[in-house]
C-alpha cells in the first residue's frame, strides 16, 4: 500500500492545492495532508480552521485524510508511515527550492521519496498569498478557492477590518 503525505500550511487551501491533492489521490492508495502548525508565522486561519476547510474540500476523495504536525516534515512522514512526500511545482523557481528540500529529506530519511506534480496550467500563477491579497481588498476569489473557503476568507477580512473588507 503506497501512502503519501502532502505537507503545507494551506493558509488557505486553494484550487491549485486541490488539483495536486486530487491527482495524488488517483495514484496513491492513501494521501495524508499534513497541515503545518508553524508558530513562527502568523497565519490568517488557525490550524483548526485550515484542517476543517481541507476536510470539507477533500470529502470527495475517500483515500485522503487531514492531520496536523509541527517540526520536520520527514518526522511527520515517518510518524504517518509514508513512503512518499507529494510536492507541487508551479514554476522553475519552485523546482530549485523543492529539489533542495527533497534531497535534504532523502539524506535524513532515505526510505521516503518525493513525488513532484506540476500544477495544472490554470493554477500555475496561484498561491495562498495571492488569494489572501485579493480577498483582503474585497475582490472575488471564486476562481482561486472553493465557495466554503471564499466565505471564510470574507468573514476573516470583515473581522480584521472592522465590518468590511478593505
Amino acid at each position: 500500500m503506497a501512502r503519501a503525505i502532502y505537507p503545507g500550511s494551506f493558509d488557505p487551501v486553494t484550487r491549485g492545492h486541490l488539483d495536486i491533492i486530487g491527482r495524488a489521490a488517483r495514484v496513491m492508495d492513501e494521501v495524508i495532508i499534513g497541515v503545518l502548525a508553524n508558530s513562527a508565522k502568523t497565519p490568517l486561519f488557525t490550524v483548526e480552521e485550515r484542517v476543517e476547510m481541507l476536510r470539507e474540500c477533500t470529502a470527495q476523495w475517500p483515500n485522503v485524510q487531514v492531520e496536523t504536525f509541527d517540526g520536520l516534515t520527514v518526522e511527520f512522514a515517518r510518524k504517518m508511515k509514508a513512503d512518499v512526500m507529494v510536492r507541487g511545482l508551479r514554476a522553475v523557481t519552485d523546482f530549485e527550492y523543492e529539489m533542495q528540500i527533497a534531497q535534504t529529506n532523502h539524506i535524513v530519511e532515505p526510505n521516503i521519496d518525493t513525488m513532484f506534480f506540476t500544477t495544472s496550467l490554470q493554477y500555475a500563477y496561484l498561491s495562498s498569498t495571492i488569494a489572501k491579497e485579493v480577498a483582503c481588498y474585497g475582490s472575488d476569489v471564486s476562481s482561486f478557492v472553493t465557495p466554503n473557503v471564499a466565505r471564510r476568507m470574507e468573514e476573516k477580512f470583515r473581522e480584521k477590518h472592522g465590518g468590511a473588507a478593505r
